[in-house]
């Protein structure tokens, strides 16, 4: 391997690096892709984002089986959970995109290297050399150029590791049975569509979260409408919450934390799910030989990509100021190709990459939200306005019987720029997307008022949204 320069290895297997691996063979580079792992994919397939929505549509069944009567069909009833069927069917939509990675490897004639990639130091007469160990058989792939994207792994509470009981999203995942009680702690994305999934199949849980509101990282209002609709379902939850410890217990652990009001309490629970973010994989992978900016642990990059060190490239979950989102490392991978390519490319905006959470109900959002947008308007001129449109109003909402929730949108009154959109409600994962395209065309809201939309659809939301802002919903 040693002998062949390729023009890009890229270390990781992740969307981010397989992205940017298959774009720059598209663009004619040689590559060679380097995993650690003997599957391609990374946390996202395995462990991440596939897995869980896999389990969250089983939620989601089971939760239009137990209301089987109001839409007609008699006979089904409270059902039960076939739980090995439910990680059956996970871990075979795992392995049909893992074999779609392979195939994609061929199709892109990307040359595959087992084992862990090290960077060895810069570039040598425009060469770099990374290491690879692949269970103890050593050897060495030089490029011209490197990606690293080594992705993250899920945070832990200090003084504990995962088991049996204390578990990360990798641990939850393969649980032998279901469980009969579960706390959570922390209220991102991971946590609430666990959280969710559980409580469809009949769990008892019990969220805790030290911020004063769920899914902080939201706008205040789609938290509020959020933590309405959690209540709504039985699922427990304690904000402004300060967790002391967690004490192993025979079938079990015990919760230690005090509650907003300054009072101790104790939760027991089964299972204990650790969900207080990811940390980037920047430690062992040779950086310390490079001339790399760092902010803490993550890797400072430009707006394509590239580190301090000429010709290393940095992409997905371990840039700093990059959200920790599969389809963010996806597409700086894409750019990162394009630049080494020599081929044109647009920089990525950080508020306009959409953040999805595939609970239920499900929240997507994009660009500002309404404090981050009154809090820039003088420096930026603008005159922030506000519309909200309720999916009470919206017909095929009510049809789903999902008539919860909303979308608000954030706009310049002047211009008419749209400066964020916020959905709480059915499939907002999938909607935000005509908002993303608004927000990266800057169609105004004039123009997007006038955008025909097809009846009865839950597209109509936004239509109504965008309409709100200017008070001229048709259906609120």
């Amino acid at each position: 391997m040693a002998e062949t320069i390729f023009d890009v290895a890229v270390i990781g297997g992740g969307p981010a690096g397989y992205s940017c691996a298959f774009r720059s063979a598209q663009y004619g580079l040689k590559v060679a892709l380097i995993e650690k792992s003997d599957k391609l994919g990374g946390t996202c397939l395995h462990v991440g984002c596939v897995p869980t929505k896999a389990m969250l549509f089983s939620a989601e069944i089971f939760d239009h089986a137990k209301e089987g009567g109001m839409y007609g069909i008699d006979g089904i009833g409270e059902g039960t959970i076939n739980w090995p069927q439910v990680l059956n069917r996970k871990n075979e939509i795992i392995t049909k995109h893992t074999n779609g990675l392979n195939y994609l490897v061929k199709k892109n004639k990307v040359t595959p290297v087992r084992g862990f990639g090290k960077l060895s130091g810069g570039a040598k007469d425009g060469v770099f050399a990374v290491d690879v160990d692949n269970d103890g058989q050593k050897s060495q792939v030089l490029a011209k150029k490197v990606v690293l994207a080594s992705g993250s792994d899920a945070r832990m509470i200090p003084g504990l590791q995962a088991d049996e009981t204390i578990l990360t999203n990798v641990e939850i995942l393969s649980l032998d049975t279901m469980p009969k009680s579960m706390a959570v702690i922390g209220s991102g994305a991971v946590g609430v569509e666990f959280a969710s999934v559980f409580n469809s199949f009949n769990v008892p849980v019990t969220i805790i979260e030290m911020a004063d509101r769920l899914v902080p990282a939201e706008d205040a209002e789609v938290s509020k409408e959020f933590a309405r609709q959690y209540k709504k379902r039985g699922i427990q939850f304690h904000t402004s919450a300060l967790m002391d410890k967690i004490e192993k217990v025979d079938g079990g652990a015990k919760v230690h934390f005090k509650t907003s009001d300054g009072k101790d309490q104790i939760l027991e629970a089964e299972k204990v799910l650790i969900a207080i973010g990811r940390a980037p994989r920047t430690a062992n992978v040779g950086l310390e030989t490079v001339k790399v900016e760092m902010d803490r642990t993550s890797v400072k990059v430009d707006d394509h990509f590239e580190t301090a060190e000429p010709g290393l490239y940095a992409i997905g979950d371990i840039v700093a100021g990059l959200p920790l989102l599969a389809h963010g490392g996806a597409m700086a991978g894409a750019v990162a190709a394009a630049h080494m390519a020599g081929k044109p490319y647009k920089p990525v905006t950080r508020n306009r990459i959409p953040a999805c959470t595939y609970c239920e109900p499900q929240i997507g959002s994009v660009g500002l939200n309404e404090a981050m947008a009154r809090e820039m308007a003088e420096a930026n001129g603008w005159k922030v306005k506000v519309g909200k449109f309720p999916l009470a109003g919206n017909s095929k909402a009510t049809i789903l019987n999902a008539h919860d929730g909303f979308v608000k949108v954030i706009a310049d009154e002047t211009y008419g720029e749209v400066l964020g959109v916020h959905i709480i409600g059915p499939y907002a994962t999938e909607l935000i997307q005509e908002a993303v395209l608004a927000i990266e065309a800057e169609v105004t809201i004039d123009e997007l008022m006038f955008t025909q939309h097809p009846h009865p659809t839950l597209s109509e939301s936004l239509l109504d949204g965008f309409a709100s802002v200017k008070g001229m919903s048709l259906n609120a």
